[in-house]
């Protein structure tokens, strides 16, 4: 099974992947968590290239790395732990593509849609983690690290994000579902419980 986590700054991406791989785990399951961009050697390197207030790379070239960087991703990582029975974890995918370049920063969405299509992998589950918008501009205040590139994009940028997922959900109800993400870190993992019991096939 692979299941991805997904949403804006702040909802709690990163703890809730680790919450769920930790209880899967502890089940009994076979774990792989990772992330995006990254999740292979290479894929780290852009990683860095992409998050770095350093650089301002146009849409379409940025919407390139992210899928260089999740084709390592893919062949490094995700196919492999699949292909040897591993429940994987990834805390975003190809939707944070669409929703980030796609709509915040407005790259073609028909090229993105068309990218995601070529890949060899499809989550079979996205917990999509909705913040509002003073929850996560309070959690982010709240963290001792620099703000990365896209973390440190203004208000308005966030808001086409957040359109961007809810558009996602809109199209693909049978893969996505919501989880408020504005309680407390117990709270919304035991929400995110729920789904996987709702969602988990049954074993055979």
């Amino acid at each position: 099974m692979f299941i991805t986590f997904e949403g804006g700054e702040g909802a709690g991406k990163s703890t809730q992947a680790r919450l769920l791989a930790e209880s899967m785990t502890a089940a009994g399951s076979t774990v792989l968590r990772t992330r995006e961009p990254g999740g292979a050697p290479g894929a780290e390197v852009l990683r860095g290239l992409l998050l770095s207030r350093e650089h301002d790379w146009s849409p379409p070239a940025e919407v390139y790395l992210h899928f260089a960087a999740r084709a390592e991703h893919v062949a490094r990582t995700i196919q492999p732990a699949l292909a040897r029975g591993a429940i994987v974890i990834s805390d975003r995918f190809a939707d944070s593509t669409m929703a980030y370049q796609g709509y915040g920063l407005g790259a073609d969405r028909n090229l993105i849609a068309a990218l995601s299509r070529l890949l060899p992998v499809r989550p079979d589950l996205t917990v999509v983690l909705e913040v509002s918008p003073a929850v996560a501009a309070d959690r982010m205040a709240g963290r001792r690290q620099a703000l990365d590139r896209y973390e440190a994009m203004g208000p308005a940028f966030h808001a086409r994000v957040a359109e961007g997922f809810a558009a996602i959900v809109a199209a693909e109800p049978d893969r996505c579902a919501v989880v408020s993400a504005d309680g407390g870190m117990n709270d919304v993992h035991r929400a995110v419980l729920a789904v996987i019991a709702s969602r988990r096939p049954s074993p055979a």
